[in-house]
């Protein structure tokens, strides 16, 4: 693993992570997050915010795109906390440790990066660590901001039949907003697609369980893969959601959910990702496409 500091667009203080053929940007100004991900060379996979600086005033929530860390459930004031301050970056060696300070909810929170055996695949420990006075009760919030263009699928259970399968087999999250006569809505008889169209102002969300614990997103030829840890009867937040899609004009949210957890003091809970790069992928327009392109990446 090669690391170098380098500047980034307008952030002058950022450390590069890189196998030599997948590179990972990491901001040490403003975190915690990734603002790039992508193949060494070639574009980045993540959405970034034009312009991509630091506000004037760091007590005021900024977005500014790639991958980030938060605590669901999502409620004002407590997820979506300022993070406009320096990190923590250290070298382990064989894994790199990204440590934001504690914030005004008391949790701290930390991401572990390794690279795979795989030379296109990075995997990606998120932690939160409860260091106030009293229980709290969370579940670890991975999100990865997606750049335009695009189109997230993810699986549903296993299909079946009537009538030898008489009881329900998963569930939809839905949010007020979601409006499922939107066209960037895709059922399949296996999957769920959500594509990502500038040409639609109004934003999309949409939760689900998913057993297969896998997400992914194809964009020009791309395909950015998820695979999470999932634990089956666990209670995940937002009516059972251990994934969720969010998309706007801007950009489409890639979102993945640990189990709800009341973390007592000095309790910590964890989340796992993998994520994979591939190219060379023909656009995804059916299950077929989904059988034929998307599963082989799988590891």
């Amino acid at each position: 693993m090669q690391i170098e500091r380098v500047s980034y667009r307008d952030l002058s203080n950022c450390y590069r992570l890189s196998n030599g053929v997948i590179e990972l940007i990491i901001p040490a100004d403003v975190g915690i997050r990734i603002i790039r991900f992508g193949f060494v060379g070639d574009r980045n996979e993540f959405f970034e915010t034009d312009p991509l600086s630091v506000p004037m005033d760091k007590n005021t929530f900024q977005l500014y795109g790639g991958h980030r860390l938060w605590h669901a459930p999502e409620q004002n004031g407590r997820t979506n906390v300022p993070d406009n301050e320096p990190i923590t970056i250290e070298d382990h060696g064989d894994f790199v440790r990204l440590i934001q300070p504690v914030d005004i909810t008391g949790i701290a929170k930390q991401i572990d990066i390794r690279f795979a055996a795989d030379s296109a695949s990075v995997e990606l420990s998120h932690r939160l660590e409860n260091r106030g006075l009293w229980d709290v009760r969370l579940a670890v919030w991975s999100l990865s901001v997606m750049r335009a263009g695009g189109k997230a699928i993810i699986p549903l259970p296993p299909r079946g039949s009537h009538p030898q399968d008489l009881l329900p087999a998963s569930t939809l999250a839905l949010w007020a907003y979601t409006d499922l006569s939107d066209p960037r809505w895709q059922f399949g008889r296996k999957y769920l697609y959500l594509s990502q169209d500038s040409n639609f102002a109004l934003p999309q969300k949409i939760g689900a369980c998913v057993p297969s614990a896998w997400a992914t997103y194809v964009n020009e030829g791309h395909l950015f893969v998820k695979q999470f840890d999932y634990t089956q009867g666990a209670q995940y937040p937002d009516l059972g959601s251990n994934v969720e899609l969010f998309t706007n004009s801007e950009m489409l949210e890639l979102e993945t959910l640990s189990p709800l957890v009341t973390l007592s003091p000095s309790g910590s809970a964890e989340h796992k990702e993998r994520w994979t790069l591939a190219q060379d992928i023909p656009a995804v327009e059916t299950d077929d496409d989904v059988d034929q392109y998307v599963l082989p990446v799988m590891k």
